[in-house]
C-alpha cells in the first residue's frame, strides 16, 4: 500500500515542475529558496522523476539514490536504512598506521561486482592491508569505465550492483577488520547524462579545469550547490558507512570563499565523526603541494586529515626505471638525492623550480608539526598506470628484484603506504583506460583523443588501446590465477612479509619526519633510510654492493631475496635487493 511521501528538489532555474511517480504526474509548489516540493503516495520502491518546464521526458532526480535504467532513466526510491547492518562491532580505525588498497569494482574480479569482490576479501586480510579504497562507484552512462565520469553523485552504478550491493560490501569488509575509502569526484561532471544545469547553476561562469567546466563554489546560488556537494560527502559516511574519502584532484576546486567548501566540509565530518562515534577520513588528491591542505584548523589550515604524494611516486618510479619524460623530468636527474629528499620532507618540489611547469612549484612541509602518515605513498595507482599509453604496470618494466626493492621503500616509509590492485603479486595484466560511452558521437571523439594524445609523442596508433573497445576493459581485468606462479608468488610473499614486519616493528610506522635521515650513492646505486634502530637498505644495482652503515647492525629482519652479508657496520647486499637490518 503506498503511503503520502515528501518529494522535493532544488530547481531556481525552470519556472514550473511536476513530479511524476509512477507514471502519474502532481503539479509541485515553489518557495522562495527554490525548492520545489509536493507530498503525493508512493511506494517503497517508485519511480519517479522531474518534468521541467514543458519537457515531456522527466529527468532523473540531483539526489536520486538509485538509478535501475541508467543515468537517463527515472529515478527509484531507495532507503538506506532497510540494511540490516552487521557491523555493529566496528569502531573504524584512524588512518595513521594505516596501509591503504586501491581497487577498482569492475577489474577487481571477473564479474566486476560488489558481491564477486566480497568473496576477495580473505585475500586482502591475509595480505596484511587495513582499508579499501574504491575508485569512483557513483552512476555513470554505460556499462564500465574508470569512474570518473560520473553524472548522478548520489547513487551508485546499478552494474557494480547498486547502493544495496554497495551496503554489503562495506559491511562485510567491516566484519573482517578492514575500512573503506570512497574515491569521490566533485571537481567536474561527466559528459553525457549530467541532467544538473537544467535544474541549478552547478557550474561556475566562464570557468573550466583539465575535465570539463568547473562546479560553481562562490558564484551566485553557489551555497546550495556547496550543500549539494557537503551533503552528497555526509551521505557516504553516515548512511552507507564508509569510513572516509579521497576527494579528487581539489587543485581543480575553484572557491574564492573566505572559507574554502574543502574547510567546510572538514568541519561537518568532524561533527558527523562525534555523532558516529567513530573515525572518518578525508584525504585529498593535490597537484599543489601545499602543507596547509592537511594542517589542521587550530593551526590555519584547511583540515584535511591527508594527500597523496605524487612527488613520492615520481621518484621513486623514475629511479627504478630509468624514465625521465614529461613530469618525470626533475625526478629522474635528482638521483637518489631526490628520492632521499622526499622521504625526508614529503615534497620534491617545495618552493623550487618545476621544469615541467615552467616555474617554481609547492612549498615546504614543516616536519616537526606534520606526521609522514598525514600523506599516502605508492608505486603505483589507478592514474600512474592508465595514464600510460598501453596501461602497462611497472611489473612490465622491472625486474621481480626491484619490484621488491620498490615494495620495500613504500612500506618501510615514514608515510601512509598504498598499494594499487594486484601490486602485491606484480600482476601481468595492464590496467588500461576503458569506457563505454554508448553514444556513438562521444565514444568515437573519447577513442580518437586517447590514441591522438599519444601519437603526438611518439606512439603507434596500433598500438595505443582504443578505450571503446570492451577488450580493453576485459585485459584490465585481475587474473587471480597468477598467485600461485612465479615469480608472482614470491612478489606476493615479500609483500605479506613487509607488512608482517610493519605490524611488527613500531618503528616502521613512526610518521616523525624529523626523526628520518636517508644516506645514498647515485654511482653505486644503493639507498639507506634511518628508521629509528632500523635501517632499510636497498640495492638498486645489477651487481651485489658493500653498503656502510653509520653503526654495526645486528640481524636481519627481512629481506626481498638472498640474506645479506653483515660485517660489523658493513652489508654487503645482493644486486636488486632490499633488506631490513636491526641495529640494536
Amino acid at each position: 500500500m503506498s503511503e503520502p511521501v515528501d518529494f522535493s528538489v532544488w530547481a531556481p532555474l525552470p519556472e514550473r515542475v511536476r513530479l511524476q511517480v509512477d507514471g502519474e504526474v502532481h503539479e509541485m509548489q515553489r518557495d522562495d529558496a527554490g525548492w520545489w516540493r509536493a507530498s503525493v503516495p508512493a511506494s517503497a520502491e517508485a519511480d519517479y522523476g522531474f518534468l521541467l518546464d514543458d519537457t515531456e521526458t522527466p529527468r532523473p532526480d540531483p539526489r536520486s539514490r538509485r538509478q535501475p535504467d541508467g543515468v537517463h532513466g527515472l529515478s527509484r526510491r531507495f532507503d538506506p536504512a532497510a540494511h540490516g547492518w552487521g557491523d555493529g562491532a566496528w569502531t573504524g580505525r584512524p588512518l595513521a598506521g594505516g596501509v591503504v588498497y586501491e581497487l577498482h569494482v569492475g577489474t577487481f574480479t571477473p564479474e566486476g561486482t560488489f558481491d564477486a569482490a566480497i568473496g576477495r576479501l580473505e585475500h586482502l586480510v591475509s595480505l596484511g592491508v587495513d582499508f579499501v579504497e574504491l575508485l569512483p562507484v557513483n552512476a555513470f552512462n554505460g556499462t564500465h569505465n574508470w569512474g570518473y565520469d560520473g553524472v548522478a553523485w548520489y547513487a551508485v552504478q546499478e552494474t557494480y550492483g547498486g547502493p544495496a550491493g554497495y551496503q554489503r560490501f562495506v559491511d562485510a569488509c567491516h566484519q573482517r577488520g578492514l575500512g573503506v575509502i570512497q574515491d569521490v569526484v566533485y571537481n567536474h561532471l561527466g559528459p553525457s547524462g549530467n541532467y544538473l544545469p537544467e535544474f541549478f547553476p552547478v557550474f561556475a561562469e566562464g570557468g573550466a579545469n583539465t575535465w570539463g567546466n568547473s562546479v560553481n563554489l562562490s558564484g551566485p546560488d553557489s551555497d546550495e550547490v556547496r550543500r549539494y556537494i557537503i551533503d552528497n560527502a555526509l551521505m557516504w559516511l553516515r548512511d552507507m558507512h564508509a569510513d572516509g574519502l579521497r576527494l579528487d584532484a581539489v587543485h581543480a576546486l575553484v572557491d574564492e570563499r573566505a572559507t574554502h567548501v574543502l574547510e567546510e566540509m572538514a568541519v561537518e565530518v568532524e561533527k558527523l565523526s562525534v555523532a558516529e562515534g567513530r573515525p572518518l577520513t578525508l584525504i585529498a588528491e593535490s597537484d599543489l603541494n601545499d602543507p596547509r591542505l592537511v594542517t589542521p584548523r587550530v593551526a590555519g589550515g584547511t583540515g584535511l586529515d591527508a594527500q597523496w604524494s605524487d612527488d613520492f611516486h615520481h621518484s621513486l618510479h623514475t629511479q627504478l626505471t630509468g624514465e625521465g619524460q614529461g613530469y618525470y623530468a626533475d625526478f629522474e636527474a635528482a638521483g637518489l638525492g631526490g628520492l632521499a629528499k622526499v622521504l625526508t620532507g614529503a615534497y620534491f618540489h617545495a618552493g623550487d623550480w618545476s621544469s615541467f611547469r615552467k616555474r617554481h612549484h609547492g612549498r615546504p612541509v614543516d616536519t616537526a608539526a606534520l606526521p609522514g602518515w598525514k600523506f599516502l605513498a605508492y608505486l603505483q595507482d589507478h592514474d600512474q598506470i592508465g595514464n600510460r599509453a598501453v596501461g602497462d604496470r611497472i611489473s612490465a618494466s622491472v625486474s621481480p628484484g626491484l619490484l621488491g626493492v620498490g615494495a620495500t621503500l613504500v612500506l618501510t616509509s615514514p608515510f601512509t603506504p598504498m598499494l594499487f590492485m594486484g601490486e602485491e603479486w606484480g600482476a601481468s595484466t595492464p590496467w588500461q583506460f576503458f569506457t563505454s560511452h554508448p553514444e556513438p558521437e562521444l565514444g568515437r571523439a573519447t577513442a580518437e583523443g586517447r590514441i591522438g594524445e599519444f601519437a603526438e609523442h611518439g606512439w603507434d596508433a596500433d598500438v595505443v588501446p582504443d578505450p571503446q573497445d570492451p577488450e580493453t576493459f576485459t585485459r584490465s581485468k585481475l587474473d587471480w590465477s597468477e598467485l600461485t606462479t612465479e615469480p608472482h608468488a614470491h612478489v606476493l610473499a615479500v609483500h605479506r612479509a613487509l607488512l608482517a614486519l610493519r605490524r611488527a616493528q613500531p618503528e616502521l610506522v613512526d610518521p616523525d619526519l624529523s626523526g628520518v635521515a636517508v644516506s645514498w650513492d647515485d654511482d653505486e646505486r644503493w639507498l639507506v633510510v634511518h628508521r629509528g634502530s632500523l635501517r632499510v637498505v636497498a640495492n638498486l644495482a645489477e651487481q651485489p654492493r658493500e653498503i656502510d652503515l653509520d653503526v654495526p647492525a645486528t640481524g636481519v629482519l627481512f629481506s626481498t631475496g638472498d640474506a645479506p652479508r653483515l660485517d660489523g657496520a658493513t652489508v654487503t647486499l645482493p644486486a636488486e635487493s632490499a633488506a631490513v637490518v636491526s641495529t640494536r
